[in-house]
Protein backbone atom coordinates (compact mmCIF):
# COMPACT_ATOMS: atom_id res chain seq x y z
CA UNK A 1 0.00 0.00 0.00
CA UNK A 2 2.86 2.41 0.51
CA UNK A 3 4.18 2.00 -2.93
CA UNK A 4 0.19 2.60 -4.48
CA UNK A 5 0.09 5.57 -2.51
CA UNK A 6 3.35 7.29 -3.49
CA UNK A 7 3.77 9.23 -0.48
CA UNK A 8 0.12 10.51 -1.19
CA UNK A 9 -2.40 10.09 2.27
CA UNK A 10 -4.47 7.40 2.26
CA UNK A 11 -8.47 8.76 1.82
CA UNK A 12 -9.81 6.85 4.73
CA UNK A 13 -9.98 3.83 6.40
CA UNK A 14 -13.37 1.49 7.78
CA UNK A 15 -12.83 -0.33 10.95
CA UNK A 16 -15.62 -2.71 10.58
CA UNK A 17 -14.50 -6.04 11.96
CA UNK A 18 -16.88 -7.84 14.70
CA UNK A 19 -18.07 -10.78 16.16
CA UNK A 20 -20.94 -10.72 18.71
CA UNK A 21 -20.86 -13.15 21.50
CA UNK A 22 -23.88 -14.20 23.62
CA UNK A 23 -25.54 -15.12 26.44
CA UNK A 24 -26.86 -14.56 29.97
CA UNK A 25 -23.86 -12.35 31.61
CA UNK A 26 -24.33 -14.49 34.99
CA UNK A 27 -23.44 -17.59 32.86
CA UNK A 28 -20.93 -15.93 30.33
CA UNK A 29 -17.50 -17.74 29.84
CA UNK A 30 -15.13 -14.98 31.06
CA UNK A 31 -12.85 -15.92 27.95
CA UNK A 32 -16.13 -15.30 25.69
CA UNK A 33 -15.84 -11.64 26.79
CA UNK A 34 -12.24 -11.28 26.21
CA UNK A 35 -12.40 -12.97 22.72
CA UNK A 36 -15.52 -10.11 22.12
CA UNK A 37 -13.45 -7.29 23.42
CA UNK A 38 -9.91 -8.34 21.40
CA UNK A 39 -11.56 -8.53 18.28
CA UNK A 40 -14.46 -5.60 18.42
CA UNK A 41 -12.43 -3.23 20.44
CA UNK A 42 -8.63 -3.39 20.92
CA UNK A 43 -8.62 -5.24 17.06
CA UNK A 44 -9.78 -1.87 15.67
CA UNK A 45 -7.38 0.64 17.65
CA UNK A 46 -4.63 -2.02 16.48
CA UNK A 47 -5.70 -1.15 13.12
CA UNK A 48 -5.97 2.20 13.26
CA UNK A 49 -2.47 2.73 14.60
CA UNK A 50 -1.35 1.28 12.00
CA UNK A 51 -2.72 2.90 9.24
CA UNK A 52 -2.76 6.69 11.10
CA UNK A 53 0.18 7.22 9.79
CA UNK A 54 -0.64 6.87 6.14
CA UNK A 55 -4.25 8.76 6.91
CA UNK A 56 -1.94 11.99 7.38
CA UNK A 57 -0.24 11.86 11.16
CA UNK A 58 3.02 11.37 9.13
CA UNK A 59 3.33 15.19 8.23
CA UNK A 60 5.84 14.21 5.71
CA UNK A 61 2.73 12.62 3.50
CA UNK A 62 1.01 14.98 0.45
CA UNK A 63 -2.31 15.41 -0.05
CA UNK A 64 -6.28 16.05 2.07
CA UNK A 65 -5.70 14.36 5.48
CA UNK A 66 -7.50 10.84 5.42
CA UNK A 67 -10.84 9.88 7.98
CA UNK A 68 -11.95 7.05 9.63
CA UNK A 69 -14.77 5.44 10.23
CA UNK A 70 -16.00 2.92 12.79
CA UNK A 71 -18.49 0.79 12.18
CA UNK A 72 -20.31 1.19 15.87
CA UNK A 73 -24.49 -0.38 15.87
CA UNK A 74 -27.83 1.09 17.41
CA UNK A 75 -26.62 -1.33 20.05
CA UNK A 76 -23.70 1.26 21.42
CA UNK A 77 -25.72 3.41 22.91
CA UNK A 78 -29.04 1.25 24.23
CA UNK A 79 -28.17 -2.30 25.45
CA UNK A 80 -30.24 -5.38 24.66
CA UNK A 81 -30.39 -8.57 26.59
CA UNK A 82 -28.37 -11.99 26.20
CA UNK A 83 -26.26 -9.58 23.66
CA UNK A 84 -24.23 -7.84 26.91
CA UNK A 85 -21.01 -8.56 25.23
CA UNK A 86 -21.45 -7.56 21.76
CA UNK A 87 -23.50 -3.82 23.62
CA UNK A 88 -20.62 -3.88 25.84
CA UNK A 89 -18.03 -3.78 23.02
CA UNK A 90 -20.10 -0.87 21.13
CA UNK A 91 -20.59 1.19 24.11
CA UNK A 92 -16.86 0.70 24.53
CA UNK A 93 -15.92 1.74 20.60
CA UNK A 94 -18.29 4.62 20.87
CA UNK A 95 -16.33 5.91 23.51
CA UNK A 96 -12.56 5.35 21.68
CA UNK A 97 -14.17 6.75 18.31
CA UNK A 98 -15.13 10.25 20.93
CA UNK A 99 -11.68 10.16 22.21
CA UNK A 100 -9.71 9.26 19.02
CA UNK A 101 -11.65 12.28 16.49
CA UNK A 102 -10.75 14.71 19.21
CA UNK A 103 -7.51 13.22 19.60
CA UNK A 104 -6.69 13.20 16.52
CA UNK A 105 -8.11 16.63 15.76
CA UNK A 106 -4.04 17.66 16.16
CA UNK A 107 -3.38 16.19 12.90
CA UNK A 108 -6.64 16.90 10.64
CA UNK A 109 -7.64 13.70 10.64
CA UNK A 110 -11.82 13.46 11.38
CA UNK A 111 -13.43 10.18 12.74
CA UNK A 112 -16.68 9.26 12.09
CA UNK A 113 -19.44 6.77 13.61
CA UNK A 114 -21.89 4.90 11.66
CA UNK A 115 -24.37 2.90 14.13
CA UNK A 116 -26.24 0.42 11.77
CA UNK A 117 -29.26 -1.62 13.16
CA UNK A 118 -29.70 -5.17 11.95
CA UNK A 119 -28.31 -5.67 8.30
CA UNK A 120 -29.65 -8.82 6.10
CA UNK A 121 -26.30 -10.61 6.08
CA UNK A 122 -25.86 -14.42 5.82
CA UNK A 123 -24.85 -13.51 9.64
CA UNK A 124 -27.98 -14.14 10.70
CA UNK A 125 -28.46 -17.66 9.72
CA UNK A 126 -25.53 -18.46 12.01
CA UNK A 127 -28.31 -17.52 15.05
CA UNK A 128 -29.85 -20.97 14.70
CA UNK A 129 -26.38 -22.49 15.49
CA UNK A 130 -25.87 -20.76 19.11
CA UNK A 131 -25.59 -23.41 21.66
CA UNK A 132 -28.12 -22.66 24.02
CA UNK A 133 -28.66 -25.88 26.01
CA UNK A 134 -25.96 -25.18 28.42
CA UNK A 135 -28.18 -22.32 30.08
CA UNK A 136 -31.17 -25.14 30.24
CA UNK A 137 -30.42 -25.25 34.12
CA UNK A 138 -31.11 -21.61 34.47
CA UNK A 139 -33.89 -18.95 34.93
CA UNK A 140 -33.03 -18.06 31.29
CA UNK A 141 -33.97 -20.66 29.25
CA UNK A 142 -37.47 -19.47 27.95
CA UNK A 143 -36.43 -16.17 27.35
CA UNK A 144 -33.41 -17.88 25.29
CA UNK A 145 -35.72 -19.08 23.07
CA UNK A 146 -37.61 -16.23 21.97
CA UNK A 147 -34.57 -14.01 21.58
CA UNK A 148 -33.58 -16.59 19.21
CA UNK A 149 -36.39 -16.29 17.36
CA UNK A 150 -36.40 -12.49 17.23
CA UNK A 151 -32.87 -12.39 15.90
CA UNK A 152 -33.93 -14.88 12.97
CA UNK A 153 -36.47 -12.43 12.56
CA UNK A 154 -34.19 -9.32 12.82
CA UNK A 155 -31.57 -10.93 9.96
CA UNK A 156 -34.85 -10.67 7.24
CA UNK A 157 -35.98 -7.66 7.73
CA UNK A 158 -32.84 -5.73 8.11
CA UNK A 159 -30.83 -3.17 5.79
CA UNK A 160 -29.91 -3.90 2.87
CA UNK A 161 -26.33 -4.36 2.58
CA UNK A 162 -25.69 -1.44 0.08
CA UNK A 163 -27.79 1.08 2.45
CA UNK A 164 -24.55 0.37 5.26
CA UNK A 165 -22.45 1.20 2.14
CA UNK A 166 -23.76 4.33 1.16
CA UNK A 167 -24.02 5.70 4.85
CA UNK A 168 -20.27 4.44 4.98
CA UNK A 169 -19.63 6.45 1.69
CA UNK A 170 -21.44 9.47 2.66
CA UNK A 171 -18.84 9.66 5.72
CA UNK A 172 -16.10 9.39 4.20
CA UNK A 173 -16.77 11.97 1.33
CA UNK A 174 -19.17 14.68 2.18
CA UNK A 175 -17.47 18.09 3.14
CA UNK A 176 -19.05 18.74 6.30
CA UNK A 177 -19.56 15.29 7.82
CA UNK A 178 -21.66 14.42 11.04
CA UNK A 179 -19.79 12.86 14.24
CA UNK A 180 -22.00 9.97 13.77
CA UNK A 181 -24.55 8.74 11.70
CA UNK A 182 -27.64 6.09 12.39
CA UNK A 183 -28.62 3.86 9.82
CA UNK A 184 -31.55 1.47 11.23
CA UNK A 185 -34.78 -0.27 9.65
CA UNK A 186 -37.18 0.66 12.47
CA UNK A 187 -36.35 4.54 13.03
CA UNK A 188 -39.70 4.68 15.51
CA UNK A 189 -38.15 1.79 17.57
CA UNK A 190 -34.85 3.16 17.91
CA UNK A 191 -36.40 6.74 18.42
CA UNK A 192 -38.21 4.97 21.68
CA UNK A 193 -35.65 3.24 22.76
CA UNK A 194 -33.27 6.27 23.01
CA UNK A 195 -35.70 8.46 24.43
CA UNK A 196 -38.03 6.48 26.69
CA UNK A 197 -37.42 6.50 30.30
CA UNK A 198 -34.63 3.23 30.66
CA UNK A 199 -37.61 2.01 33.32
CA UNK A 200 -40.05 1.86 30.71
CA UNK A 201 -37.37 0.37 28.17
CA UNK A 202 -36.71 -2.32 31.12
CA UNK A 203 -40.34 -3.25 31.24
CA UNK A 204 -40.75 -3.36 27.57
CA UNK A 205 -37.90 -5.63 27.06
CA UNK A 206 -39.25 -7.32 30.49
CA UNK A 207 -42.54 -8.33 28.80
CA UNK A 208 -41.11 -8.85 25.42
CA UNK A 209 -39.16 -11.71 26.51
CA UNK A 210 -40.89 -12.78 29.69
CA UNK A 211 -38.17 -11.60 31.81
CA UNK A 212 -39.91 -10.24 34.62
CA UNK A 213 -39.84 -11.98 37.95
CA UNK A 214 -43.53 -14.09 38.40
CA UNK A 215 -42.69 -15.12 42.34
Amino acid sequence: MEAALGGETLAGLVNNAGIAVAGPLLHLDIDELRKQFDVNLIGQLIVTQAFAPLLGADPDRKGAKGRIVMISSVGGTNASPFVGPYSASKFAIEGLSESLRRELMIHGIDVIIVAPGAVATPIWDKAEDIDIARYANTAYAPALDRVLAYMLELGRKGLKPDVLGEAVWKALTVAKPKTRYVVTPDRVEHFMVNHLPKRVVDNIFAGRLGLKKTA
